[in-house]
């Protein structure tokens, strides 16, 4: 009788070995707190800054983990000139709000190879110069205006981040942007939505190349060890 509780007690403690074993945590999982905020702009846009059309932009993200938490915002403006003789004008801002996933779970510096969402909305302005013919009264112009419509959109992201210098970081972002709709264009209907694009095509492109600066949070404190007496 005693050999055998002495092997039953064995094979509990066996089991109870093979359980433990079997319940360690993920090395993978990563806990959810903010780590860093990062803050740059696109190169690219400034760079094709022209005198017919301008725009900027600031991007941000806040690193929790293997998600981080990003947001746009920027502006444009432009002027075209029409077949007719006209002009067609365009001014407003822009913001975008999403996350992105980092799929390099074990980078030691956080590089990022990501995917993500946004949600994206515009206000702006347009004025749209008209000028024709008629032959009684000659050459006429008028003007239509829509001086306060909005738009809306999704966008799916990917792109990477890369740790160049310290906390200086370069990358880029391709945007796949989709169901645009816009309202407050009773006057004339949108050809252009800041941060969006041309209006009507149903799927718009965009592509960001950006620079980046960290700013690292404070580590969080781990639990002062205690001791369990014997």
């Amino acid at each position: 009788m005693v050999a055998c509780a002495q092997a039953q007690v064995t094979q509990s403690v066996e089991e109870d070995t093979v359980r433990v074993k079997v319940k360690k945590p993920d090395s993978l999982r990563e806990k959810i707190y903010p780590r860093a905020v990062r803050i740059g702009t696109d190169v690219l846009v400034l760079a094709l800054n022209t005198s017919r059309a301008s725009g900027w932009e600031v991007h941000g993200d806040v690193d929790l983990g293997r998600h981080y938490l990003a947001v746009d915002y920027g502006g444009s403006s432009r002027k075209d000139l029409l077949a007719t003789g006209g002009s067609y004008e365009n001014s407003g801002s822009f913001w975008r709000a999403g996350v992105d996933i980092n799929l390099l779970r074990k980078d030691p510096d956080r590089n990022m190879f990501f995917i993500g969402f946004r949600y994206g909305r515009a206000s702006f302005n347009e004025t749209v110069n008209v000028v024709s013919s008629d032959p009684f009264f000659g050459s006429l112009s008028y003007q239509l205006r829509n001086p306060s419509a909005s738009a809306a959109w999704g966008e799916l992201t990917t792109g990477l981040r890369v740790k160049v210098w310290k906390e200086f970081w370069m990358g880029y972002t391709a945007r796949m942007k989709f169901a645009g709709s816009v309202s407050g264009d009773d006057n004339v209907g949108t050809y252009i939505a800041p941060g969006f694009g041309i209006v009507g095509q149903g799927i718009t492109w965009g592509f960001n190349y950006q620079l980046f600066w960290r700013i690292p949070f404070a580590k969080p404190k781990k639990p002062p060890i205690t001791a369990v007496p014997k």
